[in-house]
């Protein structure tokens, strides 16, 4: 995997965003938001995003996450594998360390979703 350089938006000329919340939510789009929203449900996890997401778009180190933690490397993993196979973070091996980014389409659209700014209902994940 590797990773790819995302767009840079002119802020001053671009469209604002059209919501993700249009109309009811199908089953496979509550199937996959609920994944995501309980991974972030435990506490460890939310703590790794949080250290990977401060890093605002840099990447970082599985030696970085485990240090910042009383926990095992196993435990650490097992955490990185739910964030990944949730699709909230993607990494990519460099000789013997991962290196870990936040996926931001995946985290705006769980943002979307939870917009109180936006007074629709409901809308296809």
């Amino acid at each position: 995997m590797s990773r790819k350089n995302l767009p840079v938006i002119d802020t001053d000329t671009a469209a604002c965003c059209t919501p993700m919340v249009a109309e009811a939510l199908t089953p496979d789009g509550a199937a996959e938001l609920a994944r995501a929203f309980k991974v972030l449900g435990d506490p460890v996890r939310l703590r790794v995003l949080s250290l990977i997401a401060a890093r605002k778009g840099g990447d970082v180190c599985v030696c970085e996450i485990t240090d910042a933690f009383d926990l095992t490397g196993p435990t650490i993993s097992y955490h990185l594998r739910q964030l990944r196979e949730s699709g909230l973070v993607d990494c990519e091996r460099r000789g013997t360390w991962v290196y870990y980014w936040i996926v931001p389409d995946k985290l705006a659209g769980l943002s979307q979703f939870l917009d109180p700014s936006d007074t629709t209902a409901g809308a296809s994940a």
